[in-house]
């Protein structure tokens, strides 16, 4: 898996919109990421969900058409030369997806759903199971278990923070810990700050403390860091509350590289 070539001294980035909103965007977005992540030599993997069907309320935005926003993603893929991944919510999805992405990534709330995981793995890819917010870190070996058993091994696991009362969530970092005995581990740092399920139905976030979680994530030696961001959080179709703002990416790696050198010299 490429995640073992990575230099002790630096992680991988899996960053992108929530959702794929439009191709100009996407694209600006990439050329972005592209162009910071080079220049502090991080490995970078373009996200984007396709189709978002987990949503509060029926008025949502959920997308701009499945295989509009697949191709986006391949175009992405091909123009930049960077992996890319997406999200997919059930079986059927799995094949559609593969076709036009590197990475398969199960969303927590569908983590135990076996018919999903066993078909993502049959397409080969590499599979990212997001834990569950309502699962403890040792129980994401049996989501892992059913992706190798079916015959894939290349299985990447990201902690999204743990339900805390109804509207809240809290990452637990010994969690890290167990989930990294299971798989290479991710922190998401956006998700994780989400305040889910507000009064409105949409959801609310606390885009203050990323840098605080990123921060705790890369001395507690994870794996990698998960990032959803924007050039316009505020006017973004999906999850704007919790997302980073694009300008203040390249502050934030700087931070966090500086952070990982020193770790890893420990």
């Amino acid at each position: 898996m490429f995640l073992n070539n990575i230099p002790k001294d630096k992680f991988l980035l899996i960053a992108g919109p929530c959702a794929i909103e439009g191709e100009k965007i996407a694209f600006e977005i990439a050329e972005k990421l592209v162009s910071i992540t080079s220049k502090l030599s991080i490995p970078i993997v373009f996200k984007g969900s396709y189709k978002k069907a987990n949503r509060t309320r029926i008025d949502s935005f959920t997308g701009i058409g499945d295989k509009k926003a697949l191709k986006i993603l391949k175009g992405i893929n091909s123009r930049f030369s960077i992996p890319v991944i997406t999200d997919i919510h059930s079986s059927i999805e799995a094949d559609i997806a593969a076709e036009y992405v590197d990475i398969i990534q199960i969303p927590a709330f569908l983590s135990r759903q076996t018919e999903l995981l066993v078909c993502a793995s049959k397409t080969g890819k590499i599979i990212n199971i997001k834990k569950g917010q309502f699962m403890s870190p040792d129980s994401m070996k049996f989501a892992v278990d059913k992706v190798i058993q079916s015959g894939n091994k290349n299985v990447i696991l990201t902690e999204r923070g743990t339900q805390f009362g109804y509207n809240d969530l809290i990452v637990d970092y010994r969690g890290i810990s167990e989930l990294k005995k299971i798989a290479p581990t991710i922190l998401d740092v956006t998700h994780s700050v989400q305040r889910p399920n507000q009064i409105s139905g949409v959801t609310g976030g606390n885009p203050e403390y990323i840098e605080s979680l990123a921060r705790a994530g890369i001395v507690n030696n994870i794996d990698g860091i998960f990032i959803e961001t924007h050039v316009d959080p505020s006017n973004a179709k999906s999850d704007g509350a919790n997302m980073l703002d694009i300008r203040n990416l390249k502050n934030l790696l700087s931070n966090l590289l500086e952070l990982r050198k020193a770790s890893s010299k420990l």
